[in-house]
């Protein structure tokens, strides 16, 4: 029903920025709200970033308030996490996360992509 990709990861220098892309491939009328989870090795998956069906709402971790930016393109289907300001403890594997309602918990979140690593060097 529905299938996300991410892209963008990669090495960046503490400082830098990045884009992640999420683009999702949707086989069905709901829209859908979209969110960003990270998960560092050893480490549980944790909440990001969480963007409304309309594009019009938004919530973030406080790990990465005034740092990151979550928006959304609804004519390409595609969710993007803007990362700015970048620390060597945002070293992870990002995940792109749909549900039909908005939650922050990961066990509620029905449709994942397979994850972009990114490393922020010292």
């Amino acid at each position: 029903q529905v299938q996300l990709v991410e892209s963008g990861g990669g090495l960046v220098q503490a400082g830098g920025s990045l884009r992640l892309s999420c683009t999702v491939s949707i086989h069905t009328s709901e829209r859908l709200v979209m969110a960003w989870f990270r998960q560092a090795p050893g480490k549980e998956r944790t909440f990001v970033s969480l963007i409304g069906d309309r594009g019009g709402y938004t919530h973030y971790d406080d790990s990465v308030k005034d740092r990151f930016t979550i928006s959304r393109d609804m004519f390409k289907n595609t969710v993007y996490l803007h990362m700015s300001s970048l620390k060597p403890e945002d070293t992870a594997v990002y995940y792109c996360a749909a549900a039909r309602i908005i939650r922050y918990d990961a066990s509620s979140f029905p449709y994942w992509g397979q994850g972009t690593q990114v490393t922020v060097s010292s």
